[in-house]
Parts: structure tokens; C-alpha cells; sequence
């Protein structure tokens, strides 16, 4: 077997992990998951006293614990990818605005194994130099993988401090369409509920006491049979807070089936993602002051989602 580079580490079993399984002295020995550590016994990597072994074989105090670590790709490395479906609405030496494809990610995570905008705009040759982590340089915002429309990247240092304050100071004017389910009551309101990540569920968030402040403005663009377009104002950034929100209300948006939407309708309009698009950006633009806006217009799928909504009497 080929593994590029591996890590070759032989250690003797101290007494304190006498009688332990085999996974559990590798976790604790070489500083691996369990998980991890199950892989490569599983895979015949591991010997303890010159012998292949399974995960739940003990080990004794004194034994010769060999194994060869394979290195993994780092999750965190940007891989410069162009995005069919990636435009760019605006750019110049400060910032770089985009109309983000629903599936791209904004940056690399642990986890996520396709395509990101980061990893898009160094393909397409774009300079980012700011401050922050490597993989999410210029990030002053995000929007889920699931959610398409207009974000802006910072490219300069002074770009990048002034636009995150921004959005810190909550003077960026965030404008969404999102078409949820059956009929808000009152049509415009105010969502003022804090949100915190769902106890159950990892991936999921919830409104909860002790969660993050977090404010949703709405008002009804227009009122259907089975849906509601709505135009909504974000004044705090949390993730997920629209989706979260809607699903509170008991409204949620079409196609959301995590926050619990109707799959028949989901199917009917044929949608496979939230319904929710950013449609507009505005804020100073941080060279000239200047008050800038960019906007983007509904992509195919939700155009013919909203199409069919419409059609319903």
C-alpha cells in the first residue's frame, strides 16, 4: 500500500493503560479519535507485539504498540476550484461582491468535501489579503450551502475591518425573499426570539432562553394559496435565523424539510432546497463612503417554485 506520507510510531504500553482495548490505548497514546484509531486497525496498520490485532483486543503494560498513520488532507485547505454558476455582480480593490449557486459552500469546514466560494475566487485568480483564518480570508459574512443570492468578500486588510464592523454594527442593509408556507398572522412583523444550537441535533438550531440574541423583520409581498412571499430584513446574522425563525412562527419556508416543510409540497413545486434567496446588499462602501447596493434576481429553481405557487387558486 501507497500512503504518500505516513507516520511510522512504535511505543511501549505504559502500566496505566494495562488491561485497556487496543482503540482506546491508541486514542490516548497518539492522541487520535477512537474513530480514527478503529480505522487504521481495521485497515491492518496496527501491531502489538509484532501481531495484527482487532480494536476490542486489551492490551498488556510493556507490549511493542506499532502503527502507521497515513496523513490525512487537511479539511481546512482551500482547493482553488472555479464554480460553474459563481457570478460576479461587482468588484474592485476593496471588495468583491458575488451571486452565490445554492450547494457552494463559502469556505472549507470540517466535514464539507464540495465546492466553496474561497476556493472559487482563488481559482478565478482573485487576490484576497486579510486578516483571519487562512480558509476563510475576506469572509465578513456567510450564507448557508443551501441559500443562493448576493454576498460580499472583502479583498483589502482596511476593506475587510470596516465591512466586519459593519455587519457587527448591524448598518448592512441584509434583504431577503423567502416563500414559506401558508400565511403569516400579522402579515409585517417583528421576530425578536434568541437562537441557539438544537440539543438534539448537532446541525440544527433552535429559538431557545439561552440563545444568541437575534431580530427578523417581515413583511407579506404576496399572499397565495399554499405559500407567502415574504421580503425580510435581517438586524442580526445568526445562522440559520431566517429558516429558524419561519419554523417558529409555525411558517416555514418551502422546501426547508430539516425545519420541518411539507416534503408533498416540496415535490409539487419541485424543490429540493430551503426557498430563500438574498436579494439585495447595501452598505458603505468602505474606501469612497459612499452608499453602494447589489442586487440578485431569483435563480431557475425558485423562479419555478414561486411560478407554480402562483398558478394555485
Amino acid at each position: 500500500m501507497n500512503f504518500g506520507h505516513a507516520d511510522q510510531r512504535t511505543l511501549l504500553v505504559p502500566d496505566g493503560l494495562e488491561g485497556e482495548r487496543v482503540d482506546a490505548a491508541m486514542a490516548r497514546l497518539f492522541g487520535l479519535s477512537r474513530t480514527r484509531a478503529a480505522e487504521l486497525i481495521a485497515e491492518g496498520l496496527v501491531t502489538v507485539d509484532g501481531s495484527v490485532v482487532a480494536k476490542s483486543d486489551r492490551v498488556s503494560a510493556g507490549s511493542m504498540l506499532d502503527a502507521t498513520i497515513p496523513s490525512q488532507a487537511d479539511p481546512l485547505e482551500i482547493k482553488p476550484e472555479i464554480v460553474e454558476g459563481i457570478k460576479i455582480i461587482y468588484d474592485d480593490d476593496a471588495f468583491v461582491v458575488i451571486d452565490k449557486p445554492v450547494g457552494v459552500a463559502v469556505h472549507p469546514s470540517p466535514g464539507w468535501q464540495g465546492q466553496t466560494v474561497v476556493g472559487h475566487l482563488a481559482a478565478a485568480g482573485f487576490r484576497i489579503s486579510t486578516s483571519g483564518a487562512k480558509e476563510r480570508e475576506g469572509i465578513v459574512q456567510r450564507l448557508d450551502v443551501g441559500t443562493s443570492g448576493v454576498m460580499v468578500i472583502a479583498k483589502s486588510e482596511h476593506a475587510y475591518s470596516v465591512l466586519k464592523n459593519a455587519f457587527r454594527q448591524r448598518t448592512v442593509d441584509k434583504t431577503y425573499h423567502a416563500l414559506v408556507q401558508g400565511h403569516p398572522d400579522p402579515l409585517e412583523g417583528t421576530i425578536d426570539a434568541p437562537i441557539g444550537r438544537n440539543p438534539k441535533y448537532d446541525y440544527k438550531f433552535a429559538v431557545r432562553a439561552d440563545g444568541r440574541h437575534s431580530v427578523t423583520h417581515y413583511e407579506t409581498l404576496e399572499a397565495h394559496r399554499f405559500a407567502s412571499l415574504l421580503q425580510i430584513h435581517l438586524e442580526t446574522g445568526r445562522t440559520h435565523q431566517i429558516r429558524v425563525h419561519m419554523s417558529a412562527l409555525k411558517h416555514p419556508c418551502v422546501g426547508d424539510l430539516t425545519y420541518g416543510a411539507d416534503p408533498a409540497l416540496a415535490r409539487r413545486v419541485g424543490i429540493e432546497r430551503q426557498w430563500l434567496h438574498a436579494v439585495k446588499l447595501g452598505f458603505e462602501h468602505p474606501e469612497t463612503g459612499e452608499y453602494v447596493t447589489f442586487e440578485s434576481t431569483y435563480p431557475d429553481d425558485l423562479q419555478h417554485a414561486l411560478a407554480w405557487i402562483r398558478e394555485q387558486h
